[in-house]
């Protein structure tokens, strides 16, 4: 892929190297960083070259026009120096936002009340070609800002949402529909405005199909951890008698329930507690009334599937993941990855190891490993 503005657009940070090069030279890191653990072959997901992100945000800049009065307006990210970069597109989004972005411009630069103090837009698109716009604003909406934004709503066959301090305007829906073909099997997701969803979503099927691929179907149940809106969670309650799954999040478990509607699952529940509550919980330190209708007792747990944030595990999850004899952890920062494991490994061995490249031309990597406990 190329794009006009490699090398000024701090966005793509490995803008001189070919995808093939710097998904290497990603991979060597991370086996020079890892090597002291295992030497075992890594798994690489490799991320398309272009087009692959659903979920994109821009900043928008405005300069009054001085012959027709009006306010033109241009999408913008940061360059190297952290000043403002004018852009007219992005070739690292989906094709549906890409196609969507002048078009969207147009029609809000027809009318003042749409085009002043616009601060953002976010983007947020499905492989089904749902899309959910939301506009940031630094002034208050009112009724005539909602109509003429319902007006581009009907006429763009989008949702939108408006955004300023201590308001959110729902035109239609704050969510957008997603199907997954996982393993030959559909899957249903409700991605709500505001809530994580992973970028990638070809890389993201992938990663769930890594997972379910190196994890036996089980009779015992298995605990997840940070399990968000069930991304990881609805496709691996197929593998497993019942699954417990926590998240502190009201949006995502309010995300996580309407999903395994969606899906018609009922082997799930899931709580709405941090990790190092649920681990205060597990060892009866202190009750919790989220947990009164939920008997923790009757789970019987092999296997812990961990997704954290980028901070990674404390020191009370580290040590419960010790107690499972299958650990899975799916990790956004292989730093923290690399801390957590020094302790993992004094009770587990490392079987599987896999890259996954979510974010092409940058640094950032993401990275899945699976450990087994070791027998005394």
């Amino acid at each position: 892929m190329n794009c006009k503005y490699f090398g000024t657009c701090a966005s793509c940070t490995l803008y001189d190297k070919t995808y093939d090069e710097q998904l290497n030279y990603k991979i060597q890191r991370e086996k020079k960083r890892f090597e002291n653990f295992t030497n075992i072959e890594f798994d690489i997901i490799k991320s398309s070259e272009k087009n692959f992100r659903n979920r994109a945000e821009f900043r928008v800049w405005w300069e009054k026009d001085e012959n027709s009065k009006k306010d033109i307006l241009s999408f913008a990210m940061n360059d190297f120096n952290k000043d403002i970069l004018k852009i007219d597109s992005c070739s690292i989004v989906s094709s549906d936002i890409s196609n969507l972005m002048p078009k969207l411009l147009i029609e809000l630069e027809k009318d003042m009340l749409l085009s002043f103090r616009l601060f953002a837009i976010e983007f947020l698109n499905s492989s089904t070609h749902d899309m959910l716009v939301t506009l940031i604003y630094h002034k208050k909406l009112e009724s005539d800002w909602c109509e003429l934004a319902k007006k581009i709503e009907n006429k763009l066959n989008i949702k939108i949402i408006g955004r300023s301090r201590k308001q959110k305007i729902i035109l239609s829906d704050d969510f957008i529909n997603e199907t997954l073909t996982i393993e030959n099997q559909e899957f249903k997701f409700a991605y709500e405005e505001n809530g994580f969803t992973q970028p990638n979503t070809n890389v993201n099927i992938q990663m769930i199909e890594w997972v379910l691929k190196n994890t036996k179907s089980s009779t015992k149940d298995l605990c997840e951890l940070y399990c968000g809106g069930g991304n990881f969670t609805i496709p691996l309650s197929k593998k497993f008698n019942k699954v417990l799954a926590t998240e502190i999040s009201k949006t995502s478990i309010k995300s996580a329930l309407r999903n395994c509607k969606l899906n018609n699952i009922e082997n799930i529940e899931f709580i709405r507690m941090s990790a190092e509550e649920f681990v205060e919980a597990l060892a009866e330190k202190r009750p919790f009334n989220r947990l009164k209708n939920i008997n923790l007792k009757a789970y019987d747990f092999n296997t812990i599937f961990m997704d954290p944030p980028r901070s990674g595990l404390d020191d009370t999850t580290r040590n419960l993941a010790k107690e499972f004899e299958n650990v899975i952890y799916i990790s956004c920062n292989p730093e923290t990855l690399h801390r957590d494991l020094q302790e993992l490994v004094k009770t587990h061995k490392i079987v599987k190891f896999a890259l996954f490249d979510q974010f092409a031309f940058t640094e950032h990597i993401e990275s899945g490993v699976i450990l087994k406990k070791i027998e005394n």
